[in-house]
């Protein structure tokens, strides 16, 4: 079984406003990182969103992840991993792990997008955890959103 931890963070400045979504992917040794005794490896990804919701864009965060680390490990080796998503909103924790109902059209949209990428993997578990402990998905989210709104006029 690979693993890999996968932090996500998406954010708007406004709401709705310009947003981004950030991505960060770890696999720590063993066979996730490519052998045994492996000292593992770690990838940063980043994407301007538009125009949406801080929701959304967290939602999206999460599908650019899947899609990034399926990517990154090929079908096969994804068929084999273990996936633990953390995210910094209890409220996608719980919508994604069944606890709350999704009342948006545009996150029911998002969570069936998830759905269908879980499928691509063994298993995949949504743990939410402190802002303070997402440091490095939200400094990519804020990177993305400095130079943007610059560029925007903002």
């Amino acid at each position: 079984m690979f693993k890999f931890i996968v932090h996500t963070d998406g954010g708007a400045r406004g709401n709705p406003g310009p947003a981004a979504a950030g991505v960060v992917i770890s696999a720590k040794g063993g066979p996730a990182s490519g052998g045994e005794g492996s000292a593992g490896w770690r990838k940063e990804f980043g994407e301007y969103l538009g125009e949406v919701t801080n929701n959304e864009a967290e939602y999206r965060a999460v599908v650019l992840a899947l899609k990034k680390l399926k990517h990154l490990i090929g079908g096969e080796k994804a068929k084999k991993s273990r996936i633990e998503i953390h995210v910094d909103s209890e409220l996608l924790e719980r919508q994604l792990n069944g606890e709350y109902k999704i009342k948006d059209e545009n996150i029911k949209n998002l969570f069936m997008e998830i759905w269908n990428l879980k499928t691509d993997f063994s298993e995949i578990i949504f743990k939410h955890i402190p802002r303070e402990e997402n440091t490095e998905a939200d400094r990519i989210v804020n990177q993305i959103l400095n130079k943007e709104t610059t560029k925007l006029g903002f």
